[in-house]
């Protein structure tokens, strides 16, 4: 079946907000980044303005700025509602109220949209979607997965965990994921199984904490790097 922008609500995170999520170096910031999942957020845009080498993917990239931003405007009051129904899931610490949430999501997507035609232009915004990726083994170095998965454990199955992560270890040296909850807040089911099946296939795993919390418990990271080998050649 297409993929429908009416499925998505487009939700933004900010550069200043994957550095936290990812424990972001600023040797890390020169790597050649893959950021999957990314959605609208502004981390593809801000890095490349600061001399950063990343690409972007997302099936949300099949659409025009025009209807992505639409989209934003339909679903953001619905979001916000939720927020407000489901304020103890959340800390509300760095972030100090739902409307101030809603502030930092909106400018973050703005940036993303401002960015976003020129970018795919420039190939840093590619319709692309896991467990399958259209780049060549080893194209990056560090590949970041913020807010897919684990979160949605609801929706996806074991075997899309562990392939996808697969997936994003041939194309990239090294993995970071985050957050490691379901989105009822729970360590995500998957992640026992999933983290087992890929120890078990010879790829090195570590959980860290990193420094933050916004969905209550949130604040653990997977680093996963494959078994691969100059002398493993890869598909």
């Amino acid at each position: 079946m297409p993929f429908t922008l009416k499925e998505v609500a487009p939700w933004g995170r900010s550069y200043e907000e994957y550095l936290r999520f990812f424990s972001l170096s600023g040797d890390d910031l020169k790597k050649r980044v893959l950021g999957c999942a990314d959605g609208p957020a502004s981390f593809n845009a801000l890095l490349t303005a600061r001399g950063g080498r990343v690409v972007s993917v997302d099936p949300l990239y099949l659409f025009s700025a025009e209807e992505i931003r639409g989209r934003i405007d339909e679903t953001v009051g619905g979001i916000m509602d939720g927020l407000h129904d489901n304020m103890d899931s959340f800390v509300w610490t760095d972030i100090p109220s739902v409307e101030a949430l809603g502030e930092r999501r909106l400018e973050a997507m703005e940036l993303f949209v401002k960015d976003y035609s020129r970018g795919l232009s420039e190939g840093r915004y590619v319709n692309a979607n896991l467990p399958s990726l259209p780049f060549k083994s080893a194209a990056f170095d560090l590949a970041l997965s913020s807010h897919l998965l684990f979160l949605y454990s609801g929706h996806f199955s074991e075997e899309f965990h562990v392939d996808s992560i697969k997936e994003l270890c041939r194309v990239a040296s090294e993995v970071r994921i985050f957050p490691l909850l379901s989105l009822d807040s729970e360590t995500s089911k998957h992640l026992a199984p999933v983290t087992e099946r890929l120890r078990r296939d010879g790829f090195s795993l570590d959980i860290t904490r990193v420094d933050y919390e916004f969905q209550r418990g949130g604040n653990r990271m997977l680093t996963v790097k494959g078994p691969y080998s100059e002398n493993q050649p890869l598909r």
